[in-house]
């Protein structure tokens, strides 16, 4: 099993620090100078979990990446492998998780390029594997839900029924936070719905592809990760929780 990476995005929101950055390279150390940034605090939990091979999915600004590649695999004892997302300024990330095709076939734990979280995170889906379960979601069934979040829908026994933003936050079992784990053997079910997701519409999220495996009649589970803070990254606010939740890290 590797690490996996979405930093292809660009972030509008969070400019000036993306006009030449993409957002997973936005500084959240406290002071802003760079030190750490989301890709750091990711590649570190990787690290901790014994995930030494990482793939990083780039577009925008992906030159940026390519500059410090080699500061990254040396300060993380990982090895980084870059993959090219060529719509990346043009397209959602349903895309951008399907250039990632090949990789997922050796088993990865993915994780959003703009989601500050702890490695118990990680640690919380490596220890639900093992029970014929291919896609283990990440999910927050503490924080109080608004119109925003990335919504899920579970059922006992059934796993996820639904999973978007587009829904009433009263209905939902909790928020999904950006990192799934996801075996080798899903790698074809989930490119192929992928793929048929971003078809009919390229500006879809890869979640939309997880309700299209869901759909087809395939099982996505979930495991909760409970009560730990963590941020996605979408605006300056969000920065600023990210950055005081990064120094604890």
């Amino acid at each position: 099993m590797i690490g996996l990476v979405l930093a292809a995005g660009a972030g509008r929101r969070l400019r000036p620090y993306t006009d030449t950055l993409p957002k997973a390279l936005v500084p959240v150390d406290p002071a802003g100078e760079g030190t750490t940034t989301v890709l750091d605090l990711t590649l570190g939990n990787f690290r901790e979990v014994g995930l030494t091979d990482v793939a990083v999915v780039v577009g925008y600004r992906k030159e940026a990446v390519h500059e410090r590649r080699a500061a990254l695999e040396k300060k993380y004892g990982v090895k980084l492998h870059l993959v090219e997302n060529d719509k990346a300024e043009e397209w959602n990330n349903a895309y951008s998780l399907w250039c990632a095709r090949d990789v997922i076939k050796e088993g990865v734990i993915l994780a959003n390029g703009d989601t500050v979280h702890p490695v118990s995170v990680e640690q919380t889906l490596l220890e639900a594997r093992g029970k014929g379960q291919r896609i283990i979601l990440a999910l927050d069934t503490v924080k109080k839900l608004a119109d925003e979040e990335m919504k899920v829908v579970t059922e006992p026994g059934r796993g996820v029924r639904r999973i978007t933003k587009l829904m009433d936050p009263a209905d939902a079992t909790g928020e999904y936070i950006g990192v799934t784990l996801i075996e080798g053997d899903a790698a074809a079910d989930l490119a192929d719905a992928l793929k048929a997701t971003y078809e009919r519409d390229p500006q879809l999220y890869y979640e939309d592809g997880y309700q299209e495996m869901v759909d087809r009649g395939l099982t996505i589970d979930t495991a909760a990760i409970g009560d730990v803070r963590w941020v996605e990254i979408d605006n300056h606010d969000d920065l600023n929780k990210a950055r005081e939740i990064a120094c604890q890290y």
